[in-house]
């Protein structure tokens, strides 16, 4: 089982009012930052291969270099596959980058399939491939998958915005992370859109880009 599914809008806004309604802070978060952001994208392939294309740089150099593998026609695991490392080099990416890449594309993943798995099963199928981490795959699970009960204690920013949001003496980790957001069950995925946008209107504040 899947669970809910957050695929629009109106359900990031339903678990919005459930989560204030659970915990009072989140409804100071509401009234600061508006309506949280759904952020969903397609699943598949191009959101895995732009994930490891996107570590590690800054947002601007990671769409540069997403934009020529896709001018160039790598957009498919076929044309991954097929590619000389030269060319994909050429691209802008990092021989390491190239290595995860062709394992993913090597991978054969039925990414339909992941559609309807479980979230640990999707984790249990894509964290053995090389350059996918747990984090990755917790956001692939909440963006592309729309899973609406999925939470990344690893996330620094999420771990700053509760130790903002809750005053906490230190941002929580791992397991104490956890326990915390165990709370937002079944909303943690909209929970964790909810810490992201405070996170990001109190930089704002303090004039610092999130």
């Amino acid at each position: 089982m899947t669970g809910r599914i957050v695929a629009s809008d109106a359900d990031v806004a339903e678990g919005m009012v459930w989560l204030a309604a659970r915990e009072p802070r989140f409804a100071r978060v509401a009234a600061l930052t508006g309506p949280w952001p759904l952020r969903r994208r397609e699943d598949g392939f191009g959101a895995l291969r732009d994930a490891i294309i996107g570590q590690q740089v800054s947002t601007a150099s990671a769409s540069a270099i997403r934009g020529r593998v896709i001018a160039a026609g790598f957009d498919t695991p076929e044309a991954i596959s097929a590619a000389d490392d030269e060319a994909l080099r050429g691209c802008g990416l990092s021989r390491q980058k190239l290595r995860y890449l062709r394992a993913l594309a090597g991978a054969g993943i039925d990414f339909d399939a992941l559609r309807t798995l479980p979230d640990e099963t999707v984790m249990e199928v894509l964290l053995p491939l090389p350059g996918i981490g747990r984090w990755t795959v917790e956001m692939y699970l909440i963006f592309a998958l729309g899973r609406a009960d999925v939470f990344a204690v690893d996330d620094l920013a999420l771990a700053e915005g509760a130790r903002m949001l809750f005053d906490l003496p230190e941002r929580p980790k791992g397991r104490v992370f956890a326990r915390l957001a165990e709370d937002w069950s079944p909303w943690r995925a909209v929970a964790a859109r909810g810490l992201w946008a405070y996170y990001a209107a109190m930089k704002q504040r303090e004039g610092v880009a999130p």
